[in-house]
């Protein structure tokens, strides 16, 4: 497996790659990789007969007054994750490589981007839609593969690739926990003991509107309502949001019916953690 740092030495492999009729899988992170971003690259081994791990925490996501300085990284534990389960290339450029001097150019989604996340992190997904549409374009990858665990953002690059033609079929992969529920992140790192055993109310909370769906509830509200009844009831967690959306629109709901996405942000201390589930009827 090889480390490269610049997007010449990404082409030219996947150029050779190409030429000898080899598909080619491609798994952005932004490092500091988990169970969670393993699986991905499992996935991608499985079904691709190379494949590339991006390692770039990207600047462009993220708001004046959130973790981008302090965003946990470590390139040798990584890169040796990656070598461990088959990947063939880790990119893992600086800034000024992917956004040279006098940088102008974003991809800017609409709708999509305004209700979740995006309501209260106005610029993150114009970075996300530009650094992942500038990775496509130098991987040329057949498949890229993305977590169910930031559902808005695996939407929103389903429809970017649809939208903007992008010849790469798009794998969802689903949420990886830990042995209590957590769902895995890179940010589970920034939290406390106290704080650790506090955020196991997001999970909680999902599982109660799983089983509330399950038992037949069909009024939305009333879902996202009990669930954040129960989050409240943990003094260290503060909610950002609650809420049901199409699972593809990303648009409000008030019933549970097609595909339904239940999605939050809560904030424990000072740690924004999201999690989800789908319903589908």
């Amino acid at each position: 497996m090889k480390v490269v740092k610049t997007i010449s030495e990404v082409r030219a492999q996947v150029k050779d790659w190409k030429k000898a009729g080899l598909s080619v899988g491609l798994v952005p992170t932004m490092g500091y990789l988990h169970e969670g971003h393993k699986s991905l690259i499992e996935r991608a081994c499985q079904e691709n007969d190379k494949v590339v791990v991006s390692i770039f925490v990207n600047p462009t996501q993220f708001g004046p007054n959130e973790d981008f300085a302090a965003y946990p990284r470590d390139l040798e534990r990584d890169a040796a994750l990656c070598e461990s389960v088959g990947a063939a290339l880790v990119f893992h450029p600086e800034p000024e490589e992917m956004y040279g001097e006098g940088f102008h150019t974003y991809v800017n989604m609409e709708v999509l981007s305004e209700t979740l996340c995006g309501k209260t992190r106005p610029i993150h997904f114009r970075g996300v839609c530009t650094v992942v549409s500038k990775l496509f374009h130098i991987v040329t990858p057949d498949r890229a593969y993305f977590g169910q665990k930031d559902a808005q953002q695996l939407a929103i690059i389903k429809r970017m690739v649809r939208d903007l033609n992008f010849d790469i079929e798009i794998v969802g992969c689903p949420i990886v926990r830990e042995p209590d529920g957590l769902a895995k992140s890179s940010r589970n790192t920034y939290l406390s003991p106290e704080e650790r055993k506090a955020a196991l109310i997001l999970s909680q909370a999902i599982h109660l509107g799983q089983e509330l769906t399950q038992n037949g509830e069909t009024d939305a509200e009333k879902i996202v309502q009990e669930m954040k009844n129960l989050i409240e009831t943990e003094p260290l967690a503060k909610i950002d949001y609650v809420q049901a959306v199409d699972a593809v629109s990303m648009q409000p709901v008030s019933k549970m019916e097609g595909a339904v996405l239940v999605a939050m942000a809560v904030y424990i201390g000072k740690t924004r953690l999201i999690d989800n589930f789908i319903y589908e009827s």
